[in-house]
């Protein structure tokens, strides 16, 4: 049975009634082997780095993703209940809400497609890709420690091409229909909190919008375009008034007339975090509205207008079906959503994102949101020894590093198991190699911190 020490055992301890007690032990060799291995996360490569390259049942750990029977929603609710209760025990969870491209080839991979790369594209030149399409739910919380928001995934989803559904003779869901599943299982795993989503102009759509905006403790916010058509709320009807209730008002100007409207009156705000690059005012006006379009739901939205007064970028608009809210905690909370993209690419980066090699559908859908969900327990557990007084910044002398970020979390981590599994003193004399402290501590920290 695999020793691992307090911290780690304590983060991942929470998943083990999702699986029956000897698939619960291979599982907790493929975590840790993934937390420990180098380069590409293949079970092949979990299973050498844990020292099982001989074990005659090696396709048992296989059988974990592509066999065994276990619930990757269950898994999610866990997670996110231990991320909420340990960095937001109290007031508004913050979600975020974006896709990312998996690259991966090959004719037996019956869930990809040909999507716009978004990293290799611009606004002139569009780059395609092939790979998997995956919508990834992530809670954005401060983390003490880093000084920063980050993006900890929790529920990832697999999103298949339209050639896909119809080569298996279903209908086609959309980003959007994804998205409108995930709210919904929020919304389930935390009654009576009040939840709020930040989206990408990809998902500023009516008819997602129309079902979010009748619940009183979950909204989304969005980018809104400067062209969309605005119109004042309906008029009451009169009575005896006949014909169908009146769904808009009059037509309001657009936001890009508002924006070169001389008598717009402007109000200055400052956010404390403008997408990393500390401190930025910027001029913002705002009120409500009712957003209509043709043949849409019309949705009563609170929009913001901004501009930068330096002009470093271009003028903006965002949205909210909560009509409370105020252009403070809208444009506080958008900004936070640029760290999903940091954490898709410290997933690359750091846990090996994208050199799985399943071709089974079963697996594939389980091995890239397990890999994901590995980023929110590192966190968890870096959370858990810098508490007890570790520390886990590292500094070079051309690097002064004041902030820990991911790479140290998960080498602080990574530190914690080679010295559990690997050096912690052997009670048989034999089996002690006395080598001296200084090459030990550069071994691990070699280990520790290989891509």
């Amino acid at each position: 049975m695999l020793s691992l020490p307090i911290a780690f055992s304590s983060a991942i301890g929470v998943f083990a009634p999702v699986f029956s007690r000897p698939v619960w032990q291979h599982v907790k060799v493929l975590m840790t082997g993934a937390v420990l291995a180098p380069g590409q996360r293949t079970v092949t490569a979990i299973l050498r780095i844990m020292g099982l390259s001989a074990a005659p049942n090696f396709q048992t750990y296989h059988r974990v993703l592509n066999r065994a029977v276990w619930s990757p929603l269950n898994a999610s609710r866990l997670l996110l209940r231990l991320l909420v209760a340990v960095f937001v025990p109290r007031g508004v969870v913050l979600f975020g809400l974006d896709d990312t491209i998996e690259r991966r080839r090959g004719d037996q991979i019956t869930a990809k497609g040909i999507y716009r790369d978004p990293v290799r594209s611009s606004h002139a030149p569009m780059v395609k890709a092939s790979g998997l399409r995956w919508l990834g739910c992530m809670l954005l919380t401060p983390i003490a420690w880093a000084n920063r928001v980050w993006a900890l995934p929790f529920l990832t989803v697999l999103c298949p091409s339209e050639r896909c559904y119809e080569q298996r003779g279903r209908r086609h869901q959309t980003l959007l229909e994804r998205a409108w599943q995930i709210i919904r299982l929020v919304r389930r795993w935390l009654p009576g909190r009040a939840v709020v989503f930040v989206a990408a102009s990809s998902f500023a759509a009516l008819e997602l919008l129309d079902r979010v905006a009748p619940w009183s403790r979950v909204s989304v916010i969005t980018r809104l375009r400067l062209d969309a058509a605005r119109y004042d709320p309906p008029p009451p009807r009169e009575p005896g008034q006949r014909g169908r209730p009146r769904r808009k008002g009059k037509r309001r100007p657009t936001l890009a007339a508002v924006l070169a409207d001389e008598k717009t009156q402007w109000s200055k705000l400052t956010i404390d975090d403008w997408y990393g690059a500390g401190p930025r005012e910027v001029d913002v006006a705002t009120d409500t509205a009712v957003w209509y379009h043709s043949g849409k739901p019309p949705v009563a939205i609170r929009w913001v207008l901004i501009r930068d007064p330096q002009k470093r970028f271009k003028p903006q608009a965002l949205l909210s079906t909560n009509l409370e809210h105020t252009s403070a905690q809208m444009l506080t909370w958008f900004v936070r959503r640029w760290t999903i993209e940091v954490t898709f690419e410290e997933a690359r980066a750091h846990l090996g994102m994208e050199t799985q090699r399943q071709w089974n559908d079963r697996a594939i859908a389980r091995a890239t949101p397990a890999l994901l969900s590995l980023y929110s327990i590192m966190t968890l557990t870096a959370q858990l020894l810098i508490e007890k007084g570790a520390t886990c910044v590292r500094s070079t002398a051309w690097y002064g590093k004041t902030r820990p970020t991911f790479s140290d979390a998960i080498a602080l981590v990574r530190r914690q198991l080679w010295d559990h599994i690997h050096f912690s003193t052997s009670q048989q004399e034999t089996d002690m190699i006395k080598i001296p402290r200084v090459l030990l501590e550069r071994f691990t920290e070699a280990l520790c911190y290989a891509a």
